[in-house]
């Protein structure tokens, strides 16, 4: 069921570049606007792949402020609202080209957060604010700096029924930024050997941050990716449904088309040509409907 009246949220991350990360991202929440329900979806990536590809390219090169803004300086949160944009299938808070500054300043941050709650710690705020951008000490009130995304995502005056995440394709505070605001996770994976590390690395990131913030991260499912018909793809497949038994797991064949509709500005429910994919990605906004609490198709 939904946790509160801020509808589910939910990050869609893997580390490992390449997973289709952005794709799956996209056409979920095309999907879920394909059964009615009313979608954010936020590009976390300072590379703004997602940006881009809902063809929102300008977005990604405007003026300040951005998202960087409402992120590290805690006195412009609420700027948000004039920040998303909207979509034919979906709103988008768009990336900007200054997200490539947000991991320098979420560090710091993270690093003021600790020396004002350890006593044992002295000193030092002042550098580390000269060394910021946006941040200040008056703004960070927690242990932990990690809240900044689900603080700006609880100034949005709009309620969506699903805020979907697309993290940045490395581990680092952006990507536990957008876990901690979410606390569900949404695993695309290639079906490929090299998945194996990328998945238990996961698993490990998720863990320290659960131990190091004090929350829980559910997976509400995993989405096999770009699927050939190889005796590789078949035993990561078996070794997926294996390591996520307790989960449910997509199988998305390779399709051309799925391209082509990123290329367009669309997820696969908003472009020309019909796909056999558009099912299991149906599928998916289905069995999210069912965990969140959302029964019946509304549209």
């Amino acid at each position: 069921m939904r946790g509160d009246d801020t509808g589910a949220r939910i990050c869609v991350t893997n580390a490992k570049g390449g997973t289709g990360k952005t794709t799956v991202a996209i056409n979920v929440a095309g999907a879920l606007n394909e059964r009615g329900r009313d979608v954010l979806f936020v590009d976390l990536d300072p590379q703004g792949n997602a940006t881009e590809g809902l063809g929102l390219v300008e977005a990604y090169d405007a003026a300040p402020p951005t998202l960087f803004d409402a992120l590290t300086d805690h006195t412009r949160r609420d700027v948000v609202n004039d920040l998303i944009v909207e979509h034919d299938e979906m709103d988008v808070l768009p990336a900007s080209i200054d997200l490539l500054q947000a991991e320098h300043e979420l560090t710091i941050a993270d690093l003021i957060a600790r020396i004002k709650s350890d006593p044992n710690l002295s000193g030092g705020l002042e550098a580390l604010e000269s060394l910021a951008i946006n941040v200040e000490s008056a703004g960070i009130t927690e242990g932990h700096a990690l809240d900044a995304l689900d603080v700006v995502l609880s100034e949005i005056d709009h309620d969506y029924d699903y805020i979907i995440v697309d993290s940045p394709p490395f581990y680092g505070k952006l990507t536990d930024t957008g876990i901690f605001a979410t606390r569900n996770v949404l695993v695309p994976a290639l079906t490929e050997a090299t998945s194996e590390r990328a998945i238990e690395l996961l698993i490990d990131q998720i863990a320290a941050l659960e131990s190091q913030v004090g929350i829980e991260v559910n997976t509400v499912g995993v989405v096999a990716n770009r699927i050939e018909n190889t005796s590789e793809d078949r035993t990561m497949l078996q070794w997926l449904e294996e390591v996520f038994a307790d989960f449910p797991v997509w199988e998305v064949r390779k399709r051309v088309a799925l391209q082509r509709a990123f290329s367009a500005g669309s997820s696969i429910f908003g472009y020309e040509e019909r796909v056999d994919m558009e099912e299991v990605f149906l599928d998916v906004a289905t069995e999210l409907d069912r965990q969140f609490g959302y029964a019946e198709v509304t549209a």
